[in-house]
Protein backbone atom coordinates (compact mmCIF):
# COMPACT_ATOMS: atom_id res chain seq x y z
CA UNK A 1 0.00 0.00 0.00
CA UNK A 2 2.60 2.36 0.94
CA UNK A 3 4.39 1.65 -2.74
CA UNK A 4 1.15 2.65 -4.37
CA UNK A 5 1.00 5.85 -2.41
CA UNK A 6 4.14 6.73 -2.94
CA UNK A 7 3.94 5.61 -6.96
CA UNK A 8 1.07 7.82 -7.36
CA UNK A 9 2.64 10.78 -5.89
CA UNK A 10 5.39 10.40 -7.96
CA UNK A 11 3.18 10.50 -10.79
CA UNK A 12 1.45 13.31 -9.56
CA UNK A 13 4.53 15.29 -9.01
CA UNK A 14 5.85 14.72 -12.36
CA UNK A 15 2.41 15.99 -13.81
CA UNK A 16 1.99 18.91 -11.09
CA UNK A 17 4.63 21.75 -10.31
CA UNK A 18 7.72 21.15 -8.64
CA UNK A 19 8.22 22.12 -4.96
CA UNK A 20 11.91 23.20 -3.72
CA UNK A 21 12.40 26.12 -1.18
CA UNK A 22 15.36 27.16 0.51
CA UNK A 23 14.45 26.76 4.29
CA UNK A 24 15.46 28.38 7.35
CA UNK A 25 18.72 26.23 8.45
CA UNK A 26 17.67 23.56 11.00
CA UNK A 27 19.82 20.61 12.24
CA UNK A 28 19.30 17.72 10.06
CA UNK A 29 18.62 14.09 12.23
CA UNK A 30 21.46 12.31 12.45
CA UNK A 31 20.74 8.56 10.94
CA UNK A 32 22.07 5.10 10.58
CA UNK A 33 21.56 2.95 7.60
CA UNK A 34 22.43 -0.06 6.08
CA UNK A 35 24.13 0.15 2.79
CA UNK A 36 23.04 -2.72 -0.12
CA UNK A 37 25.66 -4.84 1.46
CA UNK A 38 24.72 -4.67 4.98
CA UNK A 39 27.08 -1.92 5.84
CA UNK A 40 26.33 0.66 8.53
CA UNK A 41 26.69 4.20 6.84
CA UNK A 42 25.76 7.09 9.43
CA UNK A 43 25.21 10.43 8.67
CA UNK A 44 28.75 11.26 10.72
CA UNK A 45 30.45 10.06 8.39
CA UNK A 46 29.69 13.13 6.07
CA UNK A 47 30.89 16.01 8.52
CA UNK A 48 32.15 18.70 7.00
CA UNK A 49 30.69 18.06 3.70
CA UNK A 50 27.76 19.21 1.68
CA UNK A 51 24.92 15.92 1.71
CA UNK A 52 22.41 15.78 -0.66
CA UNK A 53 20.18 13.60 0.72
CA UNK A 54 17.17 12.06 -1.77
CA UNK A 55 14.80 9.92 -0.55
CA UNK A 56 14.20 7.84 -4.09
CA UNK A 57 13.18 3.94 -4.88
CA UNK A 58 14.08 1.97 -8.03
CA UNK A 59 10.42 1.53 -9.84
CA UNK A 60 9.78 5.66 -9.39
CA UNK A 61 10.36 7.19 -12.76
CA UNK A 62 10.93 10.47 -11.46
CA UNK A 63 13.72 9.66 -9.67
CA UNK A 64 15.52 7.17 -11.99
CA UNK A 65 15.03 10.61 -14.64
CA UNK A 66 17.59 12.26 -11.62
CA UNK A 67 19.99 9.62 -11.05
CA UNK A 68 22.36 9.93 -14.28
CA UNK A 69 22.53 13.74 -13.10
CA UNK A 70 23.25 12.89 -9.65
CA UNK A 71 26.40 10.75 -10.91
CA UNK A 72 27.41 13.46 -12.98
CA UNK A 73 27.25 16.07 -10.08
CA UNK A 74 29.08 13.85 -7.50
CA UNK A 75 31.58 13.68 -10.12
CA UNK A 76 31.80 17.47 -11.13
CA UNK A 77 31.66 18.55 -7.29
CA UNK A 78 33.45 15.28 -5.05
CA UNK A 79 36.81 17.34 -4.72
CA UNK A 80 35.17 20.31 -3.16
CA UNK A 81 33.36 18.19 -0.77
CA UNK A 82 29.95 17.57 -2.26
CA UNK A 83 28.52 14.25 -0.96
CA UNK A 84 25.36 12.82 -2.85
CA UNK A 85 23.56 9.87 -0.60
CA UNK A 86 20.74 8.11 -2.06
CA UNK A 87 18.05 6.72 0.56
CA UNK A 88 15.92 3.86 -0.89
CA UNK A 89 12.62 4.35 -0.06
CA UNK A 90 11.68 0.60 -2.04
CA UNK A 91 9.76 -1.68 0.13
CA UNK A 92 11.60 -3.65 3.15
CA UNK A 93 11.67 -7.05 1.83
CA UNK A 94 14.55 -9.57 2.22
CA UNK A 95 14.99 -8.57 -1.61
CA UNK A 96 15.64 -4.64 -1.33
CA UNK A 97 19.13 -5.19 -0.95
CA UNK A 98 20.17 -7.12 -3.71
CA UNK A 99 17.70 -5.30 -5.85
CA UNK A 100 19.03 -2.36 -5.25
CA UNK A 101 22.50 -3.43 -5.57
CA UNK A 102 21.37 -4.53 -9.25
CA UNK A 103 20.34 -0.53 -9.79
CA UNK A 104 23.29 0.58 -8.60
CA UNK A 105 24.98 -1.38 -10.78
CA UNK A 106 22.90 -1.29 -13.91
CA UNK A 107 22.85 2.64 -13.97
CA UNK A 108 27.03 3.78 -12.45
CA UNK A 109 26.13 5.14 -9.14
CA UNK A 110 28.96 6.23 -7.50
CA UNK A 111 27.65 7.89 -4.65
CA UNK A 112 26.66 5.87 -1.80
CA UNK A 113 23.00 4.61 -1.58
CA UNK A 114 21.32 2.92 1.94
CA UNK A 115 17.86 1.55 3.07
CA UNK A 116 15.33 3.58 4.54
CA UNK A 117 13.38 2.78 7.51
CA UNK A 118 10.81 3.88 9.46
CA UNK A 119 13.01 6.48 11.66
CA UNK A 120 14.76 8.43 9.31
CA UNK A 121 11.68 8.80 7.32
CA UNK A 122 10.19 9.87 10.03
CA UNK A 123 12.57 12.19 11.28
CA UNK A 124 12.92 13.73 7.69
CA UNK A 125 9.18 13.73 7.07
CA UNK A 126 6.93 12.68 6.74
CA UNK A 127 8.19 11.65 3.48
CA UNK A 128 4.71 11.87 1.69
CA UNK A 129 6.38 11.72 -2.06
CA UNK A 130 9.56 10.64 -3.76
CA UNK A 131 11.65 12.12 -5.07
CA UNK A 132 12.05 14.11 -2.09
CA UNK A 133 15.65 15.38 -1.51
CA UNK A 134 17.23 17.73 0.88
CA UNK A 135 20.53 19.53 0.72
CA UNK A 136 22.61 19.74 4.24
CA UNK A 137 25.39 22.21 4.70
CA UNK A 138 28.98 21.57 6.05
CA UNK A 139 27.84 22.29 9.39
CA UNK A 140 25.17 19.67 9.45
CA UNK A 141 22.20 22.36 8.91
CA UNK A 142 19.10 21.23 6.42
CA UNK A 143 19.58 23.99 3.61
CA UNK A 144 16.67 22.80 1.06
CA UNK A 145 14.12 20.59 0.31
CA UNK A 146 12.51 19.48 -2.90
CA UNK A 147 10.23 17.35 -3.54
CA UNK A 148 10.04 16.51 -7.19
CA UNK A 149 12.23 15.98 -9.85
CA UNK A 150 14.02 18.73 -11.73
CA UNK A 151 16.51 19.38 -14.34
CA UNK A 152 20.05 18.41 -13.18
CA UNK A 153 21.13 22.19 -14.00
CA UNK A 154 18.78 23.62 -12.20
CA UNK A 155 19.22 21.72 -9.05
CA UNK A 156 23.10 22.18 -9.53
CA UNK A 157 22.72 25.98 -9.03
CA UNK A 158 21.17 25.41 -5.77
CA UNK A 159 23.56 22.85 -4.67
CA UNK A 160 26.22 25.59 -5.75
CA UNK A 161 24.44 28.30 -3.43
CA UNK A 162 25.22 25.80 -0.56
CA UNK A 163 28.42 23.99 -1.81
CA UNK A 164 30.19 27.96 -1.66
CA UNK A 165 28.56 29.67 0.95
CA UNK A 166 30.90 30.15 3.89
CA UNK A 167 29.45 29.14 7.19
Amino acid sequence: MKKILLCAAALALSLAPLRAEPVKPVPAPPWRLKDADGNVVTSGQFRGKVVVLDFWATWCPPCRAEIPGYVELQKKYAADGLVIVGVSADDDTPERPAAVKKFIEKFGINYPIVMADDSVSGAYGPIDAIPTTFIIDREGRIRDRKVGALPTADYEKRILAVLRSEP
